[in-house]
């Protein structure tokens, strides 16, 4: 295992992404139509927050089968924005950050995703499904 390989090696390039002008319908519709948990908010390629998955959860009734819940879920979402759900003040990399520096900082926090950034442009995103890809790769490597 090289402990050094960038986290270029294991981000998502291929970005879903939300704008302050989209609502949390559009939002819960990215996370379950893409099977994703983080989506990068940004403005003009720049990032300037994150949603989760989890955001929505906690405001809502996601799960639920009841009419009447969905009624709810609409009253919430209609009531909030995206601006008012997202983290703000996001740590980022870069591309050329080390897998192991991103599983440091991802380690010592409460989040389970970073932006990588080129010139303050959003250039992709790093989970920990993706450190856990990366690494069950590498131990299947060692084993042959």
């Amino acid at each position: 295992m090289n402990r050094l390989d960038p986290v270029s090696k294991i981000m998502t390039t291929k970005l879903v992404t939300l704008t302050l002008m989209d609502d949390l319908f559009k939002a819960e519709k990215l996370f379950k139509e893409h099977h994703i948990r983080h989506i990068p908010i940004v403005e003009n390629e720049h990032i300037i927050g994150m949603l989760g998955f989890t955001d929505l959860e906690r405001i809502s009734f996601l799960d639920a089968f009841d009419a009447s819940e969905t009624k709810i879920d609409n009253a919430i979402y209609n009531m909030l924005n995206i601006g008012q759900l997202m983290v703000k003040n996001l740590i980022k990399v870069n591309s050329s950050t080390t897998i192991k520096s991103v599983v440091e900082i991802l380690s010592k926090n409460e989040f389970h995703a970073l932006p990588v950034v080129e010139n303050n442009i959003l250039v992709g995103i790093v989970t920990t499904t993706d450190i856990l890809k990366y690494l069950l790769n590498q131990y299947e490597l060692e084993l042959n």
